[in-house]
């Protein structure tokens, strides 16, 4: 198993993910956007790999399982009947020295997470926060200094306008999630599917959420990537049921990557804490540099969403039971996944220092690439011909594969042991005699010679 990452490992993994291609500071060359990032060649293909992954088990292999991928803009009123423009919201503050902001509940539990205590404050008042910080005498972790203004709250959504001329601009929203996209569409997906409960409508996509943000490197940015479903059951049928039936199914998922049980756990949202539609949320926390943190979540949202949908436009989003005849509004069960969690999540898992190399040990299933191909020597043209014949008929075969010729083997062997490229076939002169090759596994480091006939089943 991967070593347990530290502080310090977290800034190694940072500087690694510049340096070949996972993420790059967004708008860097202007001095950078503070909580964007962009993901570069190699991070593309990962974050790809996740999605893919999540896709095939949560909706390809089901039955229950209906695909969506819905629009960014919606109208305002969809929010409004969500209860986002008045419930969606966190908590400010500012240092009145040095203007740093932060978010409150952010501020008092990393302050009281330092003293080895737990407090979850997520849902206080106004009041509660600012008493605990001034009971706490917690200064500003930028210039040290206490003198705050008073918490404040603030909308996550963002705003944005719909219209060229000024004056006839409509105010419009960046979705802060991408369940409402579904739930607008659910009399649309059940009168083209004729689906029966319980079942699921599922998406992957971008969401924004005007936040504030204390670093740790992408685990939360103002734009993110998100995968869920909403799982639409029989009202009358036990939920609790189905909630803890998701709860084994989204853990195995992380599990499948090799992320250790041991690092993983659930918490359950106080009162105050939970969404203002979930009558039950859980976290699946994983044990990051930074401590426990979400990184996926689960809600039981009952018949919130749809019955208020209803009653703001009118629409008939009711189910008919095809049995009974019965009309009936389903109730929720929602799993999400924060995809860019994810990615740090197996980032931090696979990351290992040994026997003086970097390798990041990742299933192969995520990896960038399955595997690279290197000619021994870049200027005997038989040898190249040879690999490159390798190459083309790997990419043709739909495997994502690395092409290196670049310097020494050994040299090659360890750049791609740093990307977590899973397996390193080198052409070589015996491959010109009798059609085999070396083949290096990157976390043993043992080698060994197949046949090119036998390379496709083998990684």
């Amino acid at each position: 198993m991967p070593q347990q990452v530290s502080i310090s490992t977290q800034q190694k993994i940072i500087s690694l993910c510049k340096r070949r291609g996972f993420v790059f500071p967004g708008s860097e060359i202007y001095g950078g956007l503070a909580n964007t990032y962009d993901f570069g060649p190699l991070g593309v293909l990962m974050i790809r790999n996740i999605k893919n992954s999540w896709w095939e088990t949560f909706v390809t292999k089901r039955s229950d399982m209906y695909g969506m991928d819905t629009s960014i803009l919606m109208s305002p009123k969809v929010w409004e009947a969500s209860g986002h423009t008045k419930s969606f919201s966190d908590v400010l503050i500012d240092c009145k020295e040095c203007k740093t902001r932060t978010r409150a509940d952010h501020l008092i539990e990393n302050y009281l997470e330092k003293d080895g205590l737990k407090h979850d404050v997520e849902g206080k008042s106004l009041e509660e926060l600012e008493k605990l910080i001034n009971e706490n005498r917690i200064v500003c972790p930028n210039c040290g200094k206490f003198n705050w203004t008073k918490p404040r709250t603030f909308n996550l959504l963002f705003e944005t306008h719909i219209g060229i001329v000024p004056e006839n601009q409509s105010l419009a929203y960046l979705r802060g999630e991408i369940a409402q996209g579904m739930f607008v569409n659910f009399a649309n997906v059940v009168d083209t599917m004729r689906p029966k409960l319980p079942f699921g409508i599922a998406q992957s996509g971008k969401a924004f959420r005007n936040e504030i943000t204390l670093g740790n490197f992408i685990f939360r940015t103002l734009e993110f990537n998100l995968a869920e479903f909403e799982y639409f059951i029989d009202p009358r049928y036990n939920w609790e049921d189905f909630f803890n039936y998701w709860k084994v199914e989204m853990k195995k998922w992380i599990m499948s990557f090799g992320v250790p049980e041991e690092k993983l756990r659930w918490r359950e949202h106080t009162p105050e804490e939970r969404a203002h539609y979930s009558k039950m949320t859980m976290d699946l926390e994983y044990e990051y540099s930074f401590g426990f943190k979400e990184m996926f979540g689960l809600a039981y949202r009952t018949d919130y969403d749809l019955k208020n949908h209803i009653e703001k436009s009118g629409a008939n989003l009711y189910y008919v039971d095809p049995t009974t005849s019965e009309k009936l509004i389903p109730h929720v069960i929602e799993p999400t996944f924060g995809i860019n969690r994810v990615f740090l999540t197996l980032l931090e898992n696979a990351y290992c220092e040994e026997d003086e190399r970097i390798v990041l040990k990742l299933d192969k299933k995520v990896a960038p690439y399955r595997a690279a191909v290197f000619p021994l020597v870049r200027n005997k043209p038989d040898l190249v011909e040879k690999a490159r014949d390798i190459f083309n008929n790997l990419i043709s075969q739909g495997f994502s594969c690395a092409w290196d010729d670049r310097g020494n083997i050994g040299k090659r062997y360890l750049s791609q042991d740093e990307i977590g490229t899973p397996s390193c076939i080198t052409v070589d002169y015996q491959t010109l005699e009798d059609g085999t090759v070396t083949i290096r596994d990157r976390d043993t480091t043992e080698q060994k010679r197949i046949k090119i006939e036998n390379i496709h089943e083998l990684i």
